[in-house]
């Protein structure tokens, strides 16, 4: 199995880390193991848990950044990482005085096998954010370990200051972190497709009690969705280019994944790729993939984002899985190699 996203949602006490993690734990046909803390009233909705892992992982101790080396964290990760739960991803919720930099830390250097880095999402109160987190004239740590920003209870300013309360967030992020995604939100409704993929599988028949809460919440909150454009090529790729790629995103892609295979020393060597922001990781790859029609398919990339100028993420990508019949130049095998290294 693919290693598993860890993500870590952050954010200070009230700013919606709960209502979002509870929004996103309704998509339907979505595994989602869930990491808490025993600090304060989490509230988290035990139903929407229910029948997805056999309870919440929970962590006493306060806030998860102060854990020893031996606290339970790992414990909960490897529980979560069992193959046999076939989780989709994992969300760590940390309590409002956990530090995002020291949480993103212990996540990327954690030893549990199976298991990769998600992403920090860190949710900010749009109303109150200016009046109680960012106050000096510095924008603070927590930004630069920041890969998503949610501007949450937009609903709570008025429409007349709303564009201009983003660009402020955004601006103040962008200062410490330019590879930040800033997302505004009402009652924490993102899309789930920015932190981890959901079964296509399709269903008929009767909605389940998952997809008729989202059509009820979508009734009632506007729900930001996100954009996702997909490329598929046979033959073998320069490396080079795809690690171009995947450090330089096309603007507002905020995740990529996918499977490229390279010609190296008369050998065919398929890597698997994700992109969480400014993160990259790369591990080895299955023996063969197929596309969607049932025939042999070297290459995919899939990019996933916010407004996205299609036709141009199409263009980068399409470039990015160009066939090269050549083998492939040294430097970029050590560029891909490095990331995998990185990412063991």
């Amino acid at each position: 199995m693919p290693p598993i996203p860890v993500i870590a949602l952050t954010g200070y006490l009230g700013a919606g880390k709960t209502t979002l993690l509870n929004h996103v734990l309704r998509t339907p046909d979505a595994r989602i193991g869930v990491v808490i803390n025993d600090f304060g009233e989490l509230n988290v909705d035990a139903g929407l848990v229910t029948g997805q892992v056999d309870e919440p992982a929970s962590i006493a101790g306060g806030c998860i950044c102060c854990l020893p080396d031996d606290g339970g964290l790992d414990v909960a990760l490897a529980r979560l990482a069992d193959p046999r739960l076939r989780l989709d991803a994992i969300i760590v919720e940390a309590s409002g005085l956990a530090d995002p930099v020291a949480i993103s830390r212990i996540i990327r250097f954690s030893g549990v096998d199976g298991i990769r880095p998600g992403g920090v999402v860190d949710v900010l109160d749009a109303a109150r954010h200016f009046d109680t987190v960012d106050r000096d004239a510095s924008p603070p740590a927590r930004y630069g370990a920041a890969t998503l920003v949610v501007v949450n209870k937009l609903d709570q300013v008025h429409p007349d200051a709303q564009e201009a309360t983003l660009r402020r967030v955004t601006d103040r992020v962008r200062e410490r972190n330019p590879h930040a995604h800033v997302v505004g939100a009402t009652a924490g409704r993102i899309d789930p497709a920015l932190l981890y993929d959901v079964a296509a599988d399709e269903q008929v028949g009767q909605l389940t009690f998952r997809e008729l809460l989202n059509a009820a919440e979508d009734d009632e909150h506007h729900h930001v969705h996100a954009d996702a454009v997909t490329e598929l090529s046979e033959g073998c790729v320069d490396p080079g280019v795809v690690i171009d790629l995947l450090e330089e995103p096309p603007p507002g892609v905020y995740r990529m994944k996918g499977t490229v295979a390279v010609r190296y020393r008369g050998s065919v060597r398929r890597y698997v790729v994700n992109v969480v922001g400014a993160s990259v990781h790369v591990t080895a790859g299955p023996a063969s993939s197929a596309t969607a029609a049932g025939g042999a398919a070297t290459n995919s990339l899939v990019a996933i984002g916010m407004h996205l100028d299609v036709d141009a993420v199409r263009g980068a990508l399409r470039t990015a899985l160009a066939p090269t019949a050549d083998t492939a130049a040294a430097q970029g095998i050590r560029r891909l190699q490095r990331y995998r290294r990185l990412s063991i």
